[in-house]
């Protein structure tokens, strides 16, 4: 499919944190986002599932959309924030991906075979209302018997304990940039919901930038109950290879 810029001008209400949208975070988020290793599972499923249209919601700056249109399938990636979408779109030099500026409530219909979120993608919906418009939106994006697949931290395994442990800030020399500066803190903790906020410090100008997030931690059967309330049925809820004992990884198929 060729590049596409904003779908109908954009839509929907799912606004990306900075860390996302803001320019100069955009530009170095891959570099502090390290190697990707759980984005060999999600290729791994797309063969073992025969998808060859695949929607890639939260795509961000496009590390596993550019992965399966390398791998011979046809990609789509929607994703909120256009900062993101244009280190994409850098990416993707042959322009294999359509990429949508959006929102996942109000995708259109794709026939997709396969729709992923990676990451921390499905705890951003901190809502029930949120949650149920996107898996609305991404079952329309689907064709019948398509699937569903995508990974969400295990909430009783209190992931931010660690982050309160991790305070020492990290240091990157990025090309183009200069050295930048990374520290995280651990904001709030009120369950199901945390929050936390990362700080970059430019070093070579002296540029301070924040960004707060708050994710979501649903239990398994709430996030399975979901899916069952919106028209998929859960055929397996997996390990995450690369993280055993630390995610759900859900393969979910939409009803006829």
């Amino acid at each position: 499919m060729p590049s596409a810029g904003v779908l109908d001008g954009g839509y929907g209400p799912w606004m990306p944190d900075p860390i996302f949208a803001h320019p100069l975070l955009a530009r170095v988020y891959d570099s502090f986002d390290g190697d990707r290793d759980d984005l060999a599972a999600y290729l791994a499923t797309a063969a073992e599932l025969t998808a060859s249209l695949v929607l890639d919601v939260g795509c961000g700056t496009g590390s596993l959309a550019v992965l399966l249109a390398g791998s011979g399938c046809t990609v789509v990636g929607v994703d909120p924030a256009e900062e993101s979408l244009r280190i994409a779109r850098s990416k993707d030099r042959a322009g294999r991906v359509r990429w949508i500026q959006g929102d996942a409530a109000a995708l259109p219909a794709l026939d997709a075979d396969l729709a992923t979120m990676t990451g921390n993608v499905a705890q951003v919906f901190l809502t029930d209302d949120d949650w149920s418009r996107a898996l609305q939106g991404i079952h329309t994006a689907l064709r019948p018997h398509g699937h569903l697949v995508f990974e969400t931290r295990r909430p009783e395994r209190h992931v931010w304990e660690e982050w309160v442990v991790d305070v020492d800030p990290v240091t990157l020399d990025i090309a183009d940039i200069g050295l930048v500066e990374r520290r995280l803190e651990v904001t709030d903790v009120s369950l199901p919901f945390v929050s936390f906020r990362y700080t970059y410090r430019f070093l070579t100008d002296g540029v301070v930038v924040t960004s707060d997030s708050t994710l979501r931690f649903r239990s398994r059967g709430e996030v399975e109950s979901s899916l069952v309330a919106h028209g998929y049925r859960v055929l397996d809820v997996r390990e995450a290879p690369d993280r055993p004992g630390r995610e759900f990884v859900f393969v979910a198929e939409r009803a006829a």
